[in-house]
């Protein structure tokens, strides 16, 4: 028999016990919402550079980071804690710190999956704290990232996205193949229940729209200008109707009512959002050409990060790519046709001089120019070439204004436009004057001589 707390799309409601947990849980903290670590905040009054790692991560000190990595670090510099156990890594990544995530990818002596005292990792305090660009960079550019990290009460990084409403998050671990089906353990929930038991409705509708279409569709090897249902929609308008169909579409159109609605599946702006994003379409002036196009992300698939492609593929592989995803491992396959209508743009990478190398040290060119440190004057990665041509027609002639005809308004004159005006005909009178005096003179001195 249903109770009150039953519903059966949602399910049953919170229980007794639920309850008592949810209450100690901090929905708005931003770090670990079930810490019972001490708090503390260093003393930003002190200006001098940092000089270890911890120290610029903490100060969000990117210069010092940088001078500090190019000296080397030793394991111990690397992982130095502080009083809750979190490294440099992860207090960047709580409080936000994106230059210094971007920054420390470059150093392999981190460990990524390491836990402080209450048992979170870095991609836990992303994940909770709704840093989504963050997250993205970590499961795209740390090796070994490991998403099934449990906390001491078996929370994962998926379930405290979940339990935050952070359905970005959420989204980005679920395509980077994270375990949505995972249970806690203290009372054995998955992330469905404890979205429902949050109230976060719009991350479940997020996670239902992601398993209608658990593979998602990567626009780069193709391109279609054309809306595939654009010539079944002008057959259908321009069919010739009876008078009943004219007449059931006139009360249709007078008696309905538009209101503002989602955009449609499939429907014209997918269509727009994919020809306008493919790589091969003359619309994209600069485009990010995806590793393995013919593997792309789907749900319950694991992938891999940029530098653990780098080590086991060459760049000639990455560059063709031949490189494909499978569950677990990374398979080499045959690349994919391009068809003859579609418009390349790697062709102004083919000379080696005007393209970045593909190895540990270049994989900047693989980073989100959003991220990417790039120097204007210098910049890597594929240079286009730009080639400016004349034009064969003459520039057109301004055309002159026509007079103002009478009987019609006029814009008004201002004063001392009027003045500027008379000062200028004034002036050239002036010269026309001293040039007749020349002529005469010089006319004078003619017929004296003669």
């Amino acid at each position: 028999m249903a109770t009150a707390n039953y519903d059966p799309h949602l399910g049953a409601g919170p229980s007794e016990d639920s309850e008592i947990l949810l209450d100690d849980y901090d929905s708005g903290s931003v770090l670990s919402d079930d810490s019972v670590l001490p708090e503390y905040e260093r003393d930003e009054k002190d200006k001098e550079p940092a000089k270890t790692l911890y120290e610029a991560c903490a100060k969000n000190d990117p210069t010092s980071l940088r001078r500090i990595l190019e000296r080397g670090v030793t394991k111990e510099e690397a992982m130095e804690l502080d009083i809750n156990g979190r490294n440099g890594l992860m207090v960047a990544v709580g409080k936000g710190f994106i230059d210094i995530v971007t920054m420390l990818h470059m150093c392999p002596l981190i460990d990524i999956n390491h836990q402080d005292n209450d048992g979170n990792t870095a991609l836990m305090f992303a994940a909770q704290a709704g840093f989504v660009t963050i997250l993205n960079y970590i499961i795209n550019y740390y090796s070994g990232v490991d998403t099934e990290v449990r906390d001491p009460r078996g929370f994962t990084a998926l379930i405290k996205a979940g339990l935050q409403g952070r359905e970005e998050c959420v989204s980005a671990l679920i395509m980077h193949g994270a375990d949505m089906y995972a249970v806690d353990l203290v009372q054995g929930r998955s992330l469905k229940d404890w979205i429902l038991r949050t109230g976060g409705f719009e991350t479940i509708k997020r996670i239902r729209r992601l398993q209608a279409h658990p593979v998602a569709e990567q626009f780069c090897d193709s391109y279609i200008p054309e809306w595939p249902e654009l010539k079944q929609l002008v057959a259908k308008a321009t069919a010739n109707k009876t008078a009943s169909q004219k007449l059931r579409q006139r009360l249709k159109d007078s008696l309905s009512f538009s209101f503002p609605q989602d955009p449609q599946d499939n429907g014209v702006m997918d269509h727009m959002v994919r020809m306008t994003t493919g790589i091969h379409s003359p619309m994209v002036a600069t485009g990010c050409r995806p590793l393995c196009p013919s593997s792309p992300p789907e749900i319950g698939k694991r992938r891999f990060a940029v530098p653990e492609l780098l080590e086991k593929h060459s760049s000639k592989e990455l560059e063709e790519s031949t490189v494909s995803h499978t569950k677990g491992s990374i398979t080499s396959v045959s690349p994919t046709p391009v068809s003859a209508a579609s418009v390349s743009l790697t062709s102004c990478c083919q000379n080696s001089e005007r393209r970045e190398s593909v190895t540990p040290g270049g994989m900047k060119s693989y980073i989100p120019r959003s991220m990417a440190h790039r120097n204007s004057i210098f910049p890597s990665g594929c240079i286009p070439k730009i080639e400016v041509t004349k034009s064969g027609e003459p520039t057109p002639k301004k055309e002159k204004k026509k007079k103002m005809r009478k009987g019609y308004l006029e814009p008004p004159v201002w004063k001392y436009k009027e003045a500027k005006e008379e000062k200028k005909r004034e002036k050239k009178q002036q010269e026309k004057e001293k040039e007749q005096q020349k002529k005469s003179k010089g006319s004078k001195r003619s017929s004296s001589h003669k």
